[in-house]
């Protein structure tokens, strides 16, 4: 199989101490055939299973597994900031742990945590250490920084059970690096809408009607878009949230209004838009300069529809414009969906129901249903938000094509 998304990358790969590290060599020589550049950190215990001298002659590069020796210093930093892609495999538990936790006592956890690229992990060990809820929240607190696991596999183990543990074989590690390349390519030279977390509405200088949103999903989406090739305008209501990823451009705003504006600046030179905000549907008619003061009896506050963002740029898109908005329902879900989808314009709309256990809002999961204008409808299972995220990009690309 040809793996030429490869060529000219630069892939650092961490081995750990299990068993499974002979597979290193192996896994090193496909990455260099398929015209990779390698190179290899690797902890103290996993020496005892291969020797940096035969993967750095399979390498051609040097070995690092001490952050410092009688030579001076490793810079982990450094090497950290070359690589295109990072791979730890094998993973041990142990090494698990310490990557979840921010424990960096080795060469290997230390580069990780300098590492800017995507960070791939192929866990390794026997099958009750890897169904431990202990060993499981970790590879959740992995997912939820956003490093990809690449999945065990199933067989004979070294205690002499089988079941789940296996570390990946190096065909199918190489496949997957591969693919995460290619993806990188899916949306080039496109420019890219996402409007991501709730709206303050002003009712005085201190008080505001919002929403619970926290923004996840869409910073989520928007990042998942910009590391597969798109210029991605992020529009943000208030939200602790960072991005990084330089190709997203980041405008924070605070109301409907802000939002409108901002949307409707940018989307006639965009060739998609996702609508993952939370916008307020009305807004105080009137905002008190001062603010306002408790009194006798009740507050009565005359509320105003704001702009439908969607809406609007549901009537103006042009051919070849992709739409896709958001409904989070409590009762009637796939009928008010598919009502909210004729009515906006949408090319496919994402359906949350608050009905479903680890979906809504501030959470850092959630379960969909993608409901398209040719009247496909997708059901997902419950999944990180990340991995929402690239179902959801995926789902715009098959739109696209």
């Amino acid at each position: 199989m040809s793996h030429s998304f490869l060529k000219g990358k630069k892939i650092l790969l961490g081995i750990t101490g299990s068993i499974a590290a002979y597979k290193a060599a192996f896994f090193t020589r496909l990455l260099i055939k398929s015209g990779a550049e390698v190179k290899i950190v690797m902890t103290t215990s996993a020496k005892d299973f291969i020797t940096p001298l035969t993967l750095s002659t399979l390498s051609k590069s040097p070995i690092l597994s001490d952050v410092s020796t009688d030579e001076g210093w490793n810079n982990h930093v450094e090497i950290g900031l070359w690589a295109d892609a990072m791979i730890i495999a094998p993973a041990t538990a142990n090494t698990l742990a310490k990557l979840a936790n921010g424990l960096c006592d080795n060469m290997v956890s230390a580069t990780y945590l300098s590492a800017r690229c995507k960070v791939f992990v192929a866990p390794a060990m026997d099958v009750d250490m890897w169904h431990h809820p202990s060993t499981q929240n970790n590879i959740n607190q992995l997912i939820s920084y956003g490093n990809k696991i690449i999945p065990v596999g199933v067989g004979e183990l070294a205690s002499g059970l089988s079941g789940e543990g296996r570390m990946a074989e190096p065909e199918d590690i190489v496949t997957y690096l591969s693919d995460f390349f290619a993806q990188q390519q899916d949306f080039n030279g496109q420019e890219i809408l996402v409007t991501a977390g709730p709206t303050f509405e002003s009712m005085d200088p201190v008080r505001f009607i919002g929403n619970h949103s926290s923004g996840k999903m869409g910073v989520c989406i928007a990042e998942e878009l910009a590391q597969r090739g798109a210029k991605v305008h992020l529009v943000l209501g208030p939200s602790q949230l960072q991005v990084s990823h330089p190709n997203i451009s980041l405008k924070r705003i605070r109301s409907a209004e802000d939002m409108f504006q901002a949307s409707v600046a940018v989307f006639p030179n965009c060739d998609a838009a996702i609508m993952a905000a939370a916008v307020a549907d009305y807004r105080p008619k009137e905002i008190s300069d001062v603010k306002i003061k408790k009194k006798e009896g009740d507050l009565f506050i005359e509320l105003e529809r704001t702009k439908d963002i969607a809406a609007n740029l549901g009537q103006s898109k042009k051919n070849g414009q992709i739409l896709v908005g958001f409904a989070l329902e409590t009762n009637n879900e796939l009928e008010n969906a598919q009502r909210k989808l004729k009515k906006k314009n949408f090319d496919f709309i994402v359906l949350n129901s608050l009905k479903d256990k680890g979906a809504g809002f501030k959470l850092d999961t959630n379960k969909i249903t993608i409901v398209r204008k040719d009247n496909i409808i997708r059901n997902f299972e419950l999944k990180s938000k990340r991995d929402v995220a690239h179902d959801i990009a995926n789902e715009l690309l098959d739109i696209q094509k």
